[in-house]
């Protein structure tokens, strides 16, 4: 065979392992179809490898040694109080034996005992400002703050907010450690987040998560609130009652959120937990401690909620068709007459996508957005119309219509009315240790009831008041909102009872 020969049989033979080699290559990638080749990583992560990635390493040592002694474990304490029955009974023996005095003794006011409550705060100011769960310091008597050192010491309320659950209280002193804000905006899906508090009624504690998802809503904030702001960041860090105005932080040490609720059917830990993010708190407090409570702005529009249920979902097919089911905003529902939005052209059907060029996909965030302004700030609200994008200014309003900062609001604020002090002749005339005359009704809660000018207020729930401080005391230690007052008419004959549900001029 010549050398001609032999080049033409190894071309030959080249060619064919090439081919085969190619062909099997193919029908292997055909029957394993799925499967992924090393090195080659597909569009959705580019950019990822070479970063830094959010969080950095999984070592919280520092983040948590910065943390710890600024969180603090609060202790409360409701004293023991006469309260109104509000199960009345069958009073078993009728008119045998006096029917008035043995439904006194059945029906009459009882007694709840001394309460005792902790929870956890963050000092946010080295001169004392803490901020904790509304929940935690609701009604109490006595607040005692001890820190990560063991000092204690006794705070005192500066303001409270029932729609976001927060409240600030202080404590007397200088140079306290105190947590450096984050941005709740910049945390991520993913990131590693630590919860601190004390839980369980144990020492400070931290506890390690994830994010797990932002701008959740689980309508906890409405048994206390008619307004609720719910735009919590979800975590897997555990969380435990006790945990509860306790501290969210990045690997950074900053703050990024209060830890305020937990998803569990036991009441304990059980996979989920919800903090308040840290900007709606950096608000909520500087409004409270400016003006003695949060300054609430509104667009006035209705929406669609989270977690309709599919009664909803046909009834709001039925009205707006395919229209309402937008991942790309929030579908608007109404516009309320003479609202910030109406003033400003939003209408029904609208989709409101941005909030000062911050996209919103939900309806929590854009609560979240909205939380951040006061009555009276101007933002740009970003919507489409019939598939065109629209962009308008809006001067948000608070609840009653207008732009004026609402003022803190007392408990005698709320039932309204001219109140005074009894005098002690026209007391020792009725046989009573003393009591506040109702001389005007107003336009408060008072005037939502049958009484009278001229009323004498003797008792509340119960518990007998001689003077407006008392009342202003009794009228605080009141558990859902539920009043009897109890009293006279000066001149006339019998007592009468009034009952008032506060809760009435509660947002």
């Amino acid at each position: 065979m010549n050398l001609k020969n032999v080049l033409t049989v190894v071309a030959i033979s080249a060619t064919t392992a090439i081919l085969s080699v190619v062909g099997y290559g193919k029908w292997m990638e055909k029957k394993y179809a799925g499967t992924q080749e090393a090195g080659k990583l597909p569009v959705n992560y580019a950019g990822f490898f070479g970063n830094n990635v959010p969080g950095g390493p999984a070592d919280f040592t520092a983040a948590a040694t910065s943390a710890t002694p600024a969180v603090v474990h609060i202790k409360t304490k409701t004293k023991a109080r006469q309260v109104a029955n509000s199960q009345p009974q069958q009073n078993p023996f009728g008119d045998m034996f006096g029917g008035d005095m043995f439904d006194q003794f059945f029906n009459g006011p009882r007694v709840v005992p001394e309460q005792q409550a902790s929870g956890s705060g963050v000092i946010v100011s080295q001169d004392g400002y803490i901020v904790t769960n509304n929940h935690v310091v609701d009604g109490a008597d006595e607040i005692n703050v001890t820190l990560n050192n063991k000092k204690s010491y006794k705070a005192t309320v500066i303001g409270t907010d029932a729609s976001t659950d927060l409240a600030v209280i202080k404590i007397e002193g200088d140079k306290f450690p105190y947590l450096v804000y984050g941005n709740s905006d910049d945390v991520k899906l993913g990131q590693w987040v630590l919860a601190i508090g004390y839980p369980l009624s144990l020492d400070v504690t931290v506890s390690a998560g994830i994010v797990s998802a932002k701008a959740r809503s689980i309508n906890i904030n409405q048994r206390q609130s008619k307004t609720p702001v719910e735009s919590f960041i979800q975590t897997d860090a555990a969380v435990n009652p006790g945990n509860s105005g306790g501290a969210l932080i990045n690997t950074n040490g900053e703050l990024v959120g209060i830890n305020s609720a937990i998803a569990s059917p036991t009441g304990y830990y059980t996979g989920y937990s919800f903090a308040i993010p840290v900007n709606i708190v950096k608000k909520a407090i500087a409004d409270m401690v400016k003006y003695g409570s949060v300054q609430r702005a509104f667009i006035g529009i209705t929406y669609i909620a989270e977690g309709i249920s599919d009664k909803e979902s046909a009834s709001l097919d039925e009205k707006y068709g395919s229209s309402w089911k937008t991942n790309d905003g929030v579908f608007v529902t109404g516009v309320a007459e003479g609202s910030a939005g109406g003033a400003a052209g939003l209408k029904e059907k609208d989709i409101i996508t941005k909030i000062n060029g911050s996209p919103v996909n939900s309806g929590p965030q854009m609560v979240e957005q909205v939380a951040l302004y006061k009555p009276g700030d101007k933002i740009t609200v970003s919507y489409k119309r019939n598939g065109i994008e629209n962009t308008v200014s809006v001067t948000l309003k608070n609840k009653a219509g207008n732009t004026d900062l609402v003022k803190k609001s007392t408990i005698l604020d709320r039932i309204g009315g001219t109140l005074e002090n009894l005098d002690k002749k026209t007391a020792l005339a009725n046989e009573i240790a003393g009591g506040v005359v109702v001389k005007k009704l107003g336009t408060g809660l008072l005037s939502k009831t049958r009484m009278q000018e001229g009323f004498v207020i003797a008792s509340v729930n119960g518990v007998d008041i001689k003077n407006i401080e008392e009342l202003k005391a009794a009228l605080s230690n009141a558990r859902n909102g539920k009043v009897r007052f109890d009293g006279i008419y000066p001149g006339y004959e019998g007592n009468y009872t009034y009952p008032l549900n506060l809760g009435d001029s509660e947002e």
